[in-house]
């Protein structure tokens, strides 16, 4: 079985709001560039695999977008209602930051429905592991508020949406975006069957939410897990924090499939970030949680993707990630390899970091 990677264009129409990075354009904040979530990254990234030649060793295909039953399993009716309406109006703005052109509630449900996609294709055995490159990202809807870019709930549909079919009922969701993972946290809150785990910057986005102590409610409790990692974290402790605490999270739980929303803003390059992770980063923990899935559910393994805002970094982290999944021996050189090299944290920082790390690790795993 090949891996699976499932794509639309019409994705990448997605767009609307007049800003300037993430502030609204007006008074003194001159127009210009636009939100950093922008289709460019996600082009480029099938760009580079298609130049590389990775491409042609993918199953490569796109997905009908998910029906209003799969999105009424996460989002309530007034809300879909309202983004509908709005949408067929010629757009508008939902929530925080969550602009949306003529269309972009097709385009919402269609990103959805690439996630949905990927998952079935998996559980069903049709292929051994899938990669879904949805746009507009998920990772921070709520069910009814819209934010940080994110309109539909991409990976809780599908979650929800493979539960309904029967198709497997325990997962592990595994969030490496440098963002909390607020929306899938709330949504699986009190849901014994769904263990959610977010790495990602401390008191970066949103401000309010990831805190450790976080773990989630009534017959739920224990089955959320929050990361906070701090500012110039760099490659070898996300892997120590893997190793530490994501993986023996998952051992405990034993998931019959695993989704990782990957975003890529925690590289070093990215605008959003203050990471220092770098496209090796994202490819050893691809190989990570491709070993966590060999041991506990036969393989079965979606990566969903979610942030990044490096127009030229993105793409080679993606890459990374996607060689990884497909045991592939393409390879797509890391052009800042070198300098990112140079930079990771020093001895004493890393030592910091590793202490934050170890307790976390007695918070969450235990002794």
């Amino acid at each position: 079985m090949t891996t699976g990677f499932f794509h639309d264009e019409r994705c990448l129409w997605h767009g609307g709001g007049n800003y300037a990075l993430t502030l609204p354009v007006g008074g003194l904040v001159q127009p210009g560039g636009g939100l950093p979530e922008s289709p460019e990254t996600k082009r480029r990234l099938v760009n580079l695999l298609a130049v590389t030649g990775l491409l042609e060793e993918l199953r490569v295909s796109s997905a009908p977008e998910a029906t209003r039953e799969d999105l009424l399993r996460v989002h309530p009716a007034d809300y879909l209602d309202a983004f509908k309406a709005a949408s067929d109006a010629g757009g508008g703005e939902l929530g925080l930051r969550t602009p949306f052109g003529p269309g972009g509630y097709e385009i919402a449900a269609l990103s959805a429905g690439l996630a949905r996609a990927a998952l079935f294709a998996v559980l069903k055995g049709r292929q051994r592991n899938a990669y879904a490159l949805s746009r507009p990202p998920g990772h921070h809807a709520l069910p009814d508020f819209p934010n940080g870019f994110c309109l539909i709930n991409n990976i809780a549909v599908a979650i929800r949406a493979a539960q309904a079919a029967g198709l497997a009922r325990r997962f592990a969701v595994v969030d490496w975006d440098v963002h909390h993972g607020n929306g899938t946290e709330a949504i699986f809150w009190d849901d014994p069957d769904v263990l959610t785990i977010s790495l990602h910057q401390e008191r970066n986005y949103p401000l309010d939410t990831g805190r450790a102590e976080a773990r989630g409610g009534g017959a739920g409790a224990g089955f959320n897990a929050n990361i906070p990692l701090p500012p110039g974290t760099g490659h070898a402790s996300y892997l120590e924090a893997w190793d530490r605490i994501v993986r023996p999270l998952i051992d405990r739980f034993r998931p019959e499939a695993i989704v990782i929303a990957s975003g890529y803003d925690a590289s070093a390059f990215d605008p959003l970030g203050r990471m220092l992770a770098t496209a090796e980063t994202f490819g050893a923990l691809t190989a990570r949680a491709m070993a966590a899935a060999d041991t506990h559910c036969d393989g079965r393994l979606v990566l969903v993707h979610e942030g990044g805002y490096s127009e030229v970094y993105v793409p080679f982290c993606g890459h990374a990630a996607i060689e990884t999944l497909a045991g592939s021996a393409r390879r797509a050189p890391d052009p800042m390899a070198a300098t990112l090299a140079t930079r990771q944290p020093g001895a004493e920082w890393q030592a910091h970091v590793s202490d934050h790390i170890g307790r976390l690790a007695g918070m969450l795993v235990g002794p």
